[in-house]
């Protein structure tokens, strides 16, 4: 390897003193130092170098820029994973403080009227106060809480009158949906709800406010998502989360029979739509509103 490289110097600056072999011929030369390297098993910088530059490259040689290449690739794949990778897990976060903050709220865990911070929330829940502080403010966007500066989030006091409000608002955006559904919809569309409102009876069943809660909002979802009208759901949808938020002053929570009532209501109403009975559509669609 040396001898090659001071081969090549020795022919371009001259400093030594003559050499036949080298000032004369220079082919030769790299030839013989060619066969070197062949004999050694590696291959020289510099030979490689100067061989790439007159074009005496072989192809029984890897091309030098192509480890260059792959080394390259997987550093620049993994540059958007790891950017990515806190995003993701930040919203998941956030999505699921978003979710815990809701079930306490229908639980009548955070109480009416109570003043909460995102650092106490924070450490009840094992995060930061960041994602806390920004499911809160989307609860506060939803009217669930109001922002109380400096000292937190309060939650809302609501009496019996809003809810009432609120049932009467969903009644009117929903019986005219369900009935008009009724007349279009085949029966094997609503028998793809059934799941879910068989969900709903088992958590009314267990008396559990909160499962049942998701479980009632998934199957009037479902329900009104067949009228293809995204406007409409997103509302419904709204106004079902807020109607179930508790009361101050109001009647004692629903206890597991008024919830099982309310699940069996649902099943009914799958029964008299699959067999396209608008009389007892109409008659339990505006019941299970009253109900509620």
């Amino acid at each position: 390897m040396e001898q090659a490289g001071s081969l090549s110097v020795r022919g371009s600056t001259g400093s030594a003193a003559p050499d036949i072999r080298t000032a004369s011929v220079r082919v030769p030369a790299q030839a013989r130092a060619a066969d070197v390297e062949r004999e050694r098993g590696v291959a020289s910088d510099e030979s490689r170098s100067a061989a790439g530059a007159r074009g005496e490259h072989t192809h029984s040689e890897p091309p030098i820029p192509h480890p260059r290449v792959e080394s390259a690739r997987p550093v620049e794949a993994a540059r958007p994973v790891e950017t990515a990778r806190p995003v993701v897990q930040r919203a998941s976060v956030r999505g699921q403080i978003l979710d815990a903050l809701r079930t306490a709220l229908v639980a009548g865990e955070l109480a009416p009227g109570q003043v909460y911070s995102a650092p106490v929330l924070g450490e009840r829940f094992g995060v930061s106060a960041t994602p806390v502080r920004e499911a809160m403010q989307q609860l506060a966007l939803e009217g669930a809480v109001e922002v109380v500066p400096n000292r937190g989030f309060r939650v809302v006091r609501r009496g019996t009158r809003e809810l009432a409000e609120l049932a009467e608002i969903r009644a009117l955006l929903e019986v005219p949906v369900v009935l008009r559904l009724a007349r279009t919809v085949p029966a094997a569309r609503w028998a793809e709800l059934r799941p879910l409102a068989e969900a709903a009876a088992r958590a009314a069943s267990a008396g559990c406010r909160a499962t049942y809660a998701e479980c009632d909002r998934a199957f009037h979802h479902a329900m009104l998502a067949l009228a293809g009208n995204d406007q409409l759901v997103q509302i419904a949808d709204d106004l079902h989360r807020r109607a179930q938020w508790p009361l101050v002053g109001g009647p004692v929570p629903r206890g597991r029979a008024d919830l099982m009532a309310d699940a069996a209501e649902h099943l009914a109403l799958l029964d008299a739509l699959t067999a396209q009975d608008l009389p007892a559509v109409q008659s339990l669609v505006r019941e299970h509103f009253a109900d509620d």
